[in-house]
């Protein structure tokens, strides 16, 4: 069914767009070879309430809902993708998370701070040796009266080396498996937090990827987000947020790589006319303009859905698998259409084409995607 924009979505949706190709754009390409971390992206959109925008009135937020904040990640992603991947970590996870699970006091601490902007939150649940399959992770957090201690390595963590606020999942019991995973709130100038090696990455270099050691980092026992044990349940329902996040920012990129391809045909002639008089180059044309429209549809299903209250899991893996493989699809074709142009910095479709390729493998592989998918088809709900 497809979803009805209302007035104040698509104004949103206007003012994002305007903002995005004004501001954002022009130093994307720079950033990219700089890996400068986009900070005054970020404060302007918090001043805008686009880094708090599900997060209620009450605690600083625009109070939007989910269609509106997909709807403004992927412009923002259409610009910069490594803007856009900040974003939405920081709405999709962060936020959510604290909203949905945080007491009155963290709210007012913590959630208040990063809707603004000011503080940048982090979502720390990957290790060396716990990807996939997060009920591996080894780093422990051991009560000690009034604080817990924090011990291990996250890996791949998003704005590791920028973030004020870390959501970081350790166990607390080794015998209960997934059930024996906590979640807690670290500030990043915890001494107990020290940043790692940070990863020269092959697209969205803007945003910094990196290690976070945890070298008995005392948490107070306050800022254990949740009860004891439902670090993986937390986990979990932020990534659902998130994955829609990451259609969104798929459908950015990939809108970007056709409308830079479609310009390309129009004004790139070959044998006396423009290449996009050729069929060949027309079919390429409608194809993408097609998977781009279905993930848009399956983007918007899947936060309408959540909007209503209902279970949202498979449509939000659904939506992540299909325009995660599909952008990568579209940007693949786009830098063919530009032919020999494609392949170099001058022509912004080649950082298109790398800042997609992460998009499949990060917040869920497509191959977790599709047992999340066929589990709840089948109705077997097993961790996978």
């Amino acid at each position: 069914m497809s979803v009805q924009l209302t007035d104040e979505q698509k104004m949103i949706q206007t003012m994002v767009r305007d903002f995005s190709r004004e501001v954002i754009a022009p130093t994307a390409a720079k950033r990219d070879k700089t890996k400068e971390f986009p900070s005054e992206n970020l404060a302007q959109l918090g001043e805008l309430g686009f880094m708090g925008m599900m997060v209620p009135p009450e605690y600083n937020g625009s109070g939007a809902d989910t269609v509106s904040y997909v709807l403004a990640l992927s412009e923002v992603a259409y610009s910069c993708a490594s803007t856009a991947v900040v974003m939405s970590v920081h709405n999709s996870i962060v936020c959510e998370s604290l909203m949905r699970y945080g007491n009155e006091d963290q709210k007012n601490k913590y959630l208040k701070i990063l809707a603004t902007g000011k503080k940048i939150g982090a979502f720390a649940l990957t290790e060396p040796n716990a990807g996939s399959d997060p009920v591996r992770q080894t780093t422990k957090a051991v009560r000690d009266g009034n604080h817990y201690i924090l011990n291990g390595t996250k890996r791949f963590i998003t704005t590791a080396k920028n973030a004020g606020i870390i959501i970081v999942t350790a166990k607390t019991d080794d015998t209960k498996k997934h059930k024996g995973i906590s979640a807690f709130l670290v500030n990043s100038d915890n001494p107990g937090c020290q940043v790692g090696n940070l990863e020269d990455k092959m697209g969205l270099r803007g945003s910094d990827t990196a290690d976070l050691i945890f070298d008995n980092c005392r948490v107070p026992v306050e800022d254990r987000l949740g009860a004891e044990g439902e670090g993986f349940m937390i986990a979990m329902t932020g990534l659902d947020g998130g994955r829609i996040g990451i259609a969104a920012q798929s459908l950015g990129v990939a809108k970007a790589a056709f409308d830079a391809a479609v310009s390309y045909a129009k004004e790139r002639e070959q044998f006396g006319r423009p290449i996009s008089k050729f069929q060949g180059i027309r079919w390429m044309i409608a194809d993408m303009a097609t998977e781009i429209e279905a993930s848009k549809q399956l983007m918007l299903s899947a936060a309408a859905m959540k909007d209503r209250g209902e279970d949202h899991t498979t449509q939000a893996s659904m939506a992540k698998l299909y325009a995660s493989e599909m952008v990568n699809r579209i940007v693949a074709k786009a830098l063919q259409i530009h032919g020999g142009y494609g392949f170099i910095k001058e022509y912004p479709v080649e950082r298109f084409y790398r800042d997609a390729r992460v998009f499949t493998i990060y917040e869920g592989t497509s191959e977790i995607q599709r047992v999340v998918i066929s589990n709840n088809i089948l109705r077997d709900k097993r961790t996978p």
